[in-house]
C-alpha cells in the first residue's frame, strides 16, 4: 500500500504540476500545496486515532542535532560541487569534512545516549539491515533522478509539452504499483523475498543503462519500454526493502528502522539529484558552442545551432543515466548478500525429530 501511494503521487504530481505550470505558470506548481497541506492538517487532527498512552521519553537533541547538520552538510556540498565552486575547493571540501566530522560525532552521541534518535543496535543486529539502507538508497537515487531528468529530456528532445511529459512518466510509475502489489502478495503467500531485491537492481541497471544510450532520434515509444524496465526494477525494491529491514530487527525497533528507511531513501534522493545535476551541467556546457546559444530556447534556434545544443543535452542525460546504472549495479551485490529469514507471523515448519523447537530457532534468528 504505501508504494502505490508514493507511486500515485509521483505520477500524479508531474501530471498536476505539468498542467498547472502551462496554464498558470510555474509559481501555482507550489501555492498549490498550501491548500493540500491544510487539507492533510485538518484530515490528521480529525480523523487520526492514535493511543492515549504516556510515557516519560528523553529527547534525543544532541542526537537530533548532529543528524541535522551532517545531512545539510552533505546535500549543500554536492549541490554546489561543480557548478557553484568545484570539487575540490575549499569551500567543498569544508563541507564533506564537517559531514565526516558530524557523522563520528553522532555515532559516539548515539552509543551514549539512553533513547537514542537511531538505535545503532539496528545496523549491527542483523546483516539485512545495513544492506537494506544501501538498496533504499540506490531507490532513492534512482527515483528522483528518473523524475527529474526524463521529463526533462521528453521536454527539450522529444519536444513534449510539460503537462505531456508528466503524462509521459506514467511507463515509469505503473509498473511500481503492479510490481509491487505482486510482490507484495507472493512474499505474504510464501514468505520468501530475496529474489526481489535481486531482481529489481538488476532490472534498474539494465533500464538506466538503456536509458543512458538515448539520442535525439529516440522515439517516446523506446523511452518508455527503457522506463518500465526501471519501474519494474522499483517495483521490487521500494516496499519490499522497508519490509525485510523491519523483519532484521527486534520489535522495540521497528519505528527506528521505518524511518531510517525513509532517511536514507530521501538523503539518496536528496544527494543523487545533487551529484546528477552537477555531472549533467558540466557535460552540457562543455558540448554547447561558445556563440551564447546556451541561454535561448532550442526551439528558437538556426538549424546548426540547435543540433549542437540538442546533443550536448543528450551528452549529459546519458552520463547522468550512466552514473546511476553504475550505481544499481555495484548495489546488485548488495542484494545478493541478503539472508533470507522467516518472516514475523509466518508459520514456521515443524522442526525434525532431535532438531531445534520453535524457541531455538527463534533464538538464532535474533542471534544472526
Amino acid at each position: 500500500m504505501t508504494a502505490t501511494v508514493m507511486a500515485a503521487g509521483t505520477i500524479g504530481g508531474p501530471l498536476v504540476g505539468g498542467f498547472i505550470t502551462g496554464h498558470a505558470g510555474w509559481r501555482w506548481a507550489f501555492y498549490v500545496n498550501l491548500p493540500l497541506g491544510a487539507l492533510a492538517l485538518v484530515w490528521c487532527w480529525f480523523l487520526l486515532r492514535l493511543p492515549a498512552t504516556r510515557a516519560k521519553a528523553r529527547v534525543d537533541w544532541a542526537g537530533i542535532t548532529l543528524m541535522t547538520a551532517v545531512v545539510c552538510a552533505l546535500v549543500l556540498a554536492t549541490t554546489w560541487a561543480g557548478s557553484t565552486y568545484p570539487w575540490t575547493s575549499w569551500q567543498v571540501m569544508a563541507l564533506f569534512a564537517a559531514a565526516v566530522a558530524g557523522a563520528a560525532a553522532f555515532v559516539a552521541v548515539e552509543h551514549r545516549t539512553a533513547e537514542p534518535l537511531l538505535p545503532l543496535r539496528i545496523f549491527t543486529g542483523h546483516r539485512n539491515f545495513p544492506l537494506m539502507s544501501a538498496l533504499i538508497l540506490v531507490s532513492g537515487v534512482a527515483m528522483f533522478g528518473c523524475a527529474l531528468y526524463l521529463p526533462l529530456f521528453q521536454q527539450t528532445v522529444q519536444g513534449a509539452s510539460a503537462s505531456d511529459s508528466g503524462l509521459l512518466l506514467l511507463p515509469l510509475m505503473a509498473p511500481v504499483v503492479v510490481v509491487s502489489q505482486i510482490g507484495g502478495r507472493v512474499m505474504s503467500a510464501t514468505g520468501r523475498y530475496k529474489a526481489f531485491p535481486v531482481i529489481g537492481t538488476a532490472c534498474m541497471t539494465a533500464g538506466l543503462f538503456l536509458l543512458s544510450t538515448m539520442d535525439a532520434s529516440t522515439s517516446r515509444t523506446i523511452t518508455g519500454c527503457y522506463m518500465a524496465l526501471v519501474g519494474a526494477g522499483m517495483g521490487c525494491l521500494m516496499q519490499m526493502v522497508t519490509t525485510i529491514a523491519q523483519n532484521s530487527v527486534e520489535m522495540r525497533d521497528l519505528g527506528a528502522a521505518s524511518a531510517a528507511m525513509t532517511l536514507f531513501r530521501t538523503i539518496g534522493g536528496s544527494v543523487g539529484v545533487a551529484v546528477f545535476g552537477s555531472l549533467f551541467n558540466r557535460a552540457f556546457d562543455g558540448r554547447l558552442p561558445s556563440d551564447g546559444a546556451g541561454g535561448a530556447s532550442p526551439a528558437g534556434l538556426p538549424p546548426a545551432a540547435r543540433e549542437a545544443y540538442l546533443h550536448a543535452f543528450v551528452t549529459g542525460t546519458h552520463q547522468v543515466f550512466l552514473l546511476g546504472a553504475v550505481v544499481c549495479a555495484v548495489s546488485l551485490a548488495a542484494a545478493l548478500l541478503v539472508k533470507e529469514v522467516p518472516l514475523r507471523g509466518k508459520p514456521q515448519p515443524a522442526p525434525a525429530a532431535g532438531g531445534p523447537g520453535p524457541e531455538a530457532a527463534e533464538a538464532g534468528r535474533s542471534a544472526r
